[in-house]
């Protein structure tokens, strides 16, 4: 399935913040860019390395007005835990969402039916709750929270000027393209 511009689906799951058990629904994500962030599960060894990565670049989410959402099929008391067990994970600042049913990875079709986990995925929903772009890894392989902060970028500058697109490793402040018939073939 192709989930560009798809709207995604009313949800309501219980997450672990800062301390605190909490409800987060779709209704959350309105209003600002949202990032879905995937992971297997809590207590492992790519996934501390990841999610101390967001909490890293999070001040950047924040000014970027995005909220980052990490999920996995954990419950919020495992999340919990490993927050008192872990330094790295201590730190986090963003929702850690639980999604023991597996609704939430069923919706963006991440689940792995076998084993119960979610694979690797990184959604990026913008203010109306549509999807601008999203990336699905296998199990090992890890992933980057500066090229998730710098494709929100972009999904943002796209949004904002339609008339104009991001080539490849644009970032704010670059060069953008305004497509034209005097451009094809001289790019």
């Amino acid at each position: 399935m192709n989930f560009i511009d798809h709207e995604i689906d009313d949800f309501q799951t219980a997450a672990y913040q800062d301390g605190e058990i909490k409800q987060v629904k779709k209704a959350d994500l309105l209003g600002h860019w949202s990032i879905i962030f995937f992971y297997p599960e809590d207590f492992t060894f790519v996934c501390p390395t990841e999610l101390e990565a967001l909490q890293d670049n999070y001040k950047e989410f924040k000014d970027a007005d995005a909220e980052v959402y990490s999920v996995s099929e954990d419950d919020e008391y495992v999340h919990q835990a490993w927050a008192k067990a872990s330094e790295k994970i201590a730190k986090i600042k963003y929702p850690m969402l639980s999604d023991r049913n597996g609704k939430l990875a069923r919706q963006f079709d991440v689940l792995d039916e076998e084993s119960g986990n979610a694979y690797r995925a990184v959604f990026i929903i913008d203010p109306d709750g549509k999807v601008q772009s999203y990336t699905i890894n296998n199990m090992g392989v890890g992933r980057s929270a500066d090229e998730i902060l710098r494709t929100l970028q972009a999904a943002k500058f796209v949004r904002e000027h339609g008339d104009r697109v991001c080539p490849a490793n644009w970032k704010p402040g670059d060069d953008t393209i305004k497509p034209n018939l005097d451009l094809v073939g001289k790019l």
